[in-house]
This record gives C-alpha cells, structure tokens and sequence, in this order.
C-alpha cells in the first residue's frame, strides 16, 4: 500500500522531501507534482521501477519517457544542445515545457526514442519538484500521471492513492497544480518544431 505525504507547495518540508527522496532510491514509484499536473516517476537507473510505470499506464516501448532535471547544469550531460537550442532552453525554463532533444550516451537506452535517438528534457517550476531533485542528485525518470483509456490527467491525489495505492510505493500531495500538459518543443533539427501547444506560450519557437 502506498504511503501518502502531504507536502507544502512552497515550503516544502524537508524531512518528507528526505523520505521521498530514499524511497526513490530503494527503486520505488512515486507521484508527485509539478507545474502542470501530477508525474509518475523513478530513479533514473531503475530498470524494474521503470517496468512498473509502464504497466500502470500500459505503455509500449516507443513511448518517450521524459528525464526531470533540477536546472540547465545537467542538460549537457544526458542531451546535445547548441548554442542556439540552449538560448531557447534557457530562456524558459524553469517552466511547463519538455524539450526533444538528441540524447547522449549517459541516458539508459530503454529512455530513448528508439529510432530517433531522442530524449525529452524538462526543468519544471515547481518548489516540490526542485526539492525532491535537489535532494535526489540527479534526474528522475517521468511520464504523466494519465491513466490508460483516459484522455485527461489524474489531478486529485486522494483519487490517485484510492486508484493505485496497491501499484504506488508513494504520493505526494501538493496540491491542486493544474491539468493542462507541457508544451512540447522538438529541438532535434536546426529550426524548433512545436509538437503540441500546452500551458507554455510557443510563440517564440515559432517561425
């Protein structure tokens, strides 16, 4: 059964986001928020916790798992960015937007796009969030917390414990933190590419 945290959205309490943190790194799955809803998530390296996310939300191996990164310093490392696609980067992050990028070899190749290479990269603005990285050292693995058939997210975690309590090792509720999806920006090629107009404005990577 999961265990529930009910953490302030913006003055987190540090001796929760510390036992979230462990049960991350004992390879748990964990739901928490963000600036534009509700995420799964888990450790980076954790093959068998990835494995469990994709059998709550039945997803096949062509999804595209997004890394969760605490600020630009750990983009070099898991994506190749230019000059330019760092501009655009820096330019709106934190915020509600996941950037496709190319992914280099620090990125497990079950993450990958398969045949693109690609990985999508985010820096969310969300006080919870930046805690739980921070404290964590490194990327999280995530999707949204969309259940399979569904065409909207989960948004309340009272709903999302009832639901999946026997499938969580852990939500956190942070409270109401919106429906409305990232804005996706593929930044593979030379030009941007919108892939979908989200909470965040596109306007600048549109020619």
């Amino acid at each position: 059964m999961s265990q529930f945290f009910q953490i302030h959205p913006e003055n987190p309490q540090l001796r929760l986001i510390n036992q979230a943190v462990e049960i991350i790194q004992r390879g748990g799955v964990v739901v928490y928020p963000t600036d534009s809803g509700y995420a799964l998530g888990c450790h980076l390296g954790d093959k068998r916790a990835m494995e469990r996310i994709c059998r709550i939300r039945r997803l096949d191996n062509k999804h595209n798992f997004t890394l969760i990164c605490r600020d630009l310093s750990e983009l070099g490392t898991y994506a190749r960015v230019d000059n330019q696609a760092y501009r655009l980067i820096k330019n709106h992050t934190p915020g509600p937007y996941t950037f496709i990028l190319k992914a280099t070899s620090e990125v497990p190749k079950r993450l990958m796009q398969e045949k693109r290479k690609t990985i999508g990269l985010r820096v969310p603005d969300n006080a919870i969030t930046q805690a739980l990285l921070e404290t964590l050292g490194e990327p999280m693995m995530s999707v949204t917390m969309m259940l399979p058939g569904e065409d909207m997210p989960m948004t309340d975690p009272y709903d999302i414990r009832q639901t999946l309590e026997h499938e969580l090792d852990l939500v956190i509720d942070g409270g109401y933190c919106g429906m409305e999806p990232t804005s996706i920006i593929d930044l593979v090629e030379d030009e941007p590419v919108v892939l979908r107009q989200g909470q965040g404005d596109v306007s600048a990577f549109e020619g």
